[in-house]
């Protein structure tokens, strides 16, 4: 396409999987921008999300390891980062970039007076991470409750029928609908999101809109509700399936027309 790269962009852990990288992939990626002689930005929003094994390796822990071109390299490797996700602020519109690259450095401290954090927000976000035994017990906190969750979730999916990609970080799951697709097309997938979304209630992403290759995969977000909100969801997606099933044996229906039927 006679494009010249510059870097290559990856989200650790990952939106939408809500998985973690490994050492090894992190290495075979560090490799790929020293062959290449690009830059790496690792967008490391969720990190503190992380609930289970394996846990989160940032991408500088390898680049430090490094002993060949460590250097050029680590000139060439930048994190982005937020409070919003691990510390539930998203209105605070706090983010940060972590590089030792000069030039980035000065091109990221001239653009960020189009976007200055508020004094007030400084203040209260100083005084939050300088008590160190409170943002400790925070995190813990809040990992153990992003895994309940995620627990609640995969459990309510499993009973309707329908299965989730393992992860172990991040607010939202992976999840498997190909076989409630009427072809394999985003066309479908496109149809089965509206269902969802008009005839259960129920406001879920579909995989096209993450640029997922295959069609029928869609990202359920279930740290944004509280338990009692979880439950009736489930209750309404088995009831979806289960509606769905059964007009289908007994009519012979389409996906689309059974919804239909019950409606």
């Amino acid at each position: 396409m006679n494009l010249k790269v510059k870097g290559v962009l990856v989200t650790n852990p990952s939106n939408p999987l809500g998985t973690t990288m490994t050492r090894a992939e992190l290495n075979h990626l560090i490799d790929f921008a020293i062959e290449k002689n690009i830059h790496i930005i690792s967008d490391e929003i969720y990190s503190g999300t992380v609930f289970d094994a394996p846990e989160f390796v940032s991408i500088m822990e390898v680049v430090n390891e490094r002993t060949s071109s460590i250097n050029d390299i680590r000139n060439r490797t930048h994190i982005i980062y937020s409070l919003s996700k691990d510390l539930g602020v998203p209105g605070f519109r706090v983010g940060m970039i972590y590089s030792e690259n000069e030039t980035v450095v000065a091109a990221a401290t001239k653009m960020s007076s189009f976007g200055l954090v508020s004094s007030q927000t400084q203040h209260l976000v100083a005084n939050v991470l300088k008590d160190k035994k409170f943002s400790f017990d925070y995190i813990e906190e809040s990992r153990r409750r992003v895994k309940r969750r995620m627990e609640m979730l995969v459990c309510g999916l499993r009973n309707a029928g329908i299965r989730c990609l393992k992860s172990n970080a991040g607010l939202f799951c992976w999840v498997d609908m190909r076989h409630l697709l009427s072809s394999a097309t985003f066309e479908a997938e496109k149809e089965l999101w509206m269902m969802i979304l008009c005839h259960v209630g129920l406001n879920i992403s579909p995989g096209s809109s993450c640029h997922c290759s295959e069609p029928g995969w869609f990202r359920v977000c279930f740290a944004n509700m509280s338990e009692a909100t979880l439950k009736v969801a489930m209750r309404r997606m088995k009831a979806f399936i289960d509606s769905t099933v059964a007009v289908v044996n007994n009519n012979g229906c389409t996906c689309e027309q059974s919804v239909r039927v019950n409606c």
